[in-house]
């Protein structure tokens, strides 16, 4: 009933060899993963345990079959491409031709924007420890979606609901939103199209990538809602909303507002509040339209023939919210659901009297502010190429060189975090979640966690034929609150494995 959940976000970086366009990315990303892995884990490396998944499971009840299944879905097989689990509960990895970071389970949306601002750093260190490698040319890294030449890599948000809730309610409710939230948290692009050929700006780096409403594909046929069932918990009690269709933003009140108001809303479909039908005519060609807007005037033309902008779209869900939130938590209502619809309503007012007032909270308007005064010092059109460089390197994660860390640098870009916070979430882990137990575990343990995942910790301890397998199917349990007095208590991996056994 408010913005608390247990949430997580996984972010595929964009990945460049400078001076060698042909550089292989999988291997540059294997590099990139494997020199952090050196430079961090102790003792043994941990693999990952591939057991428990299942990318092929759809949520409308039926199994795709293997020999139709792209190769990219088969997440379950192991191809040997670097991999690591790191002390904070994250798992950084190679995802086909890209380095990504998922965080850690957490359950507020300050803690999505805490390991996920983490992910940065981690990516960060990851690169330049890759440069010092022998013979190792500079490898660059970008929080961005696309390399405006037909490719688009994901930036991904999971969240857990309730298996009971009906799976057509999820579709129904959640694709207008999905339609229109890129207004709060698009991250900017230059260029329009797959390829990006189209001249001129458009609010979402993603938007153009999508093609279908529904489905389990997550790199061909993407589509708005995604079907994977895949819960990582209990499967009679949950499920896991596999969200593909977000940018990757590195304003830190975007990210905010991208999960806050988007677990609102998840808590309004499994209580059945939404009882207005906001169903899209087209939904495909509706996303893509408001994209293309930065005016933010295009409309949207409902099942019922109202036309709504995407702003306008937004405030119907803000007020079923506001409504939601005082029928039933009232005077109880927690600090962050308070602040999510505080700060939600604000943006979509100011987006309607001028949005370029957000260009010190919203990454596509700082990104198209940027752009305005390049394009007005320089006499510039939108086919100019020194454009696109410009929203590359707007998304650079090298503070001396990303765009937007220089803003930062100068003031010019709210936060709600601190750097100290931020740089001890890069080991750390959140202390309400399973993730606490897995972190605490790879950090105290390390000789012995012969691998792990989201739902295990398996153990490899001396004198014992086979590896000791802790399940933690529960994300709210192992929490510090739940195991952090008996980790401390603990000095080895036997004691604790047998403590866990008693």
């Amino acid at each position: 009933m408010s913005v608390r959940r247990v949430m997580g976000t996984e972010v595929e970086y964009g990945i460049s060899v400078q001076g060698m366009p042909t550089a292989n990315p999988m291997v540059a990303s294997s590099q990139v993963v494997n020199a952090y892995a050196s430079a961090t884990v102790r003792a043994r490396r941990a693999r990952w345990d591939f057991e428990e998944e299942s990318p092929l499971r759809d949520a409308r009840g039926f199994d795709m079959s293997r020999q139709v299944a792209d190769p990219t879905q088969l997440t379950d097989e192991d191809l040997g491409l670097a991999n690591v689990i790191l002390t904070n509960g994250a798992r950084l990895y190679v995802d086909h031709a890209h380095p990504e970071y998922s965080t850690p389970e957490v359950v507020t949306p300050l803690d999505i924007v805490r390991w996920d601002k983490a992910g940065e750093l981690v990516m960060l260190d990851a690169a330049r420890l890759a440069q010092q490698l022998p013979g190792n040319p500079s490898i660059v890294l970008y929080k961005n979606n696309t390399d405006n030449k037909g490719a688009s890599y994901g930036a991904h948000e999971n969240y857990l609901m309730r298996r009971s809730t009906p799976f057509a309610d999820i579709v129904r409710h959640l694709t207008p939103f999905f339609v229109s939230r890129q207004v709060i948290c698009g991250a900017g692009r230059v260029g329009k199209g797959q390829d990006g050929r189209e001249d001129g700006y458009q609010i979402s780096q993603r938007a153009d990538f999508f093609e279908v409403e529904v489905g389990l594909e997550t790199t061909l046929k993407r589509p708005i809602i995604n079907t994977r069932d895949e819960p990582h918990a209990d499967p009679e009690k949950y499920r896991r909303l596999h969200v593909i269709i977000g940018d990757a933003n590195l304003s830190e009140i975007a990210t905010y507002l991208k999960v806050g108001t988007t677990a609102l809303v998840l808590s309004m479909i499994e209580e059945r509040f939404i009882g207005n039908d906001l169903t899209v005519d087209t939904p495909v060609a509706s996303l893509r339209a408001v994209s293309h807007d930065p005016t933010l005037r295009q409309t949207i033309t409902l099942s019922d023939g109202r036309r709504l902008t995407g702003i306008q779209l937004q405030l119907e869900y803000l007020d079923l919210a506001k409504k939601y939130v005082e029928d039933r938590l009232g005077a109880d209502a927690d600090e962050q659901t308070l602040d999510v619809l505080a700060r939600w309503e604000d943006v979509l007012d100011r987006l309607e009297r001028d949005p370029m007032s957000l260009a010190d909270q919203l990454d596509w308007v700082a990104k198209l502010k940027l752009l305005e005064q390049y394009r007005s010092r320089d006499g510039l059109e939108w086919d100019d190429a020194k454009l696109q460089l410009i929203d590359y390197q707007y998304s650079d994660v090298r503070p001396e060189k990303g765009l937007y860390h220089r803003l930062v640098k100068a003031g010019r870009i709210q936060r709600l975090l601190g750097d100290d916070e931020v740089e001890r979430a890069m080991t750390e882990p959140p202390e309400q979640t399973r993730a606490y137990f897995r972190g605490r575990c790879l950090e105290k343990y390390a000789a012995h966690v012969a691998a792990a995942s989201w739902d295990s910790v398996i153990f490899d301890l001396p004198g014992r034929e086979s590896l000791q397998r802790v399940p933690t199917m529960d994300p709210m349990r192992g929490s510090k609150a739940h195991v952090g007095g008996l980790i401390d208590a603990c000095d080895t991996a036997e004691a604790l494995v047998a403590a866990l056994s008693r």
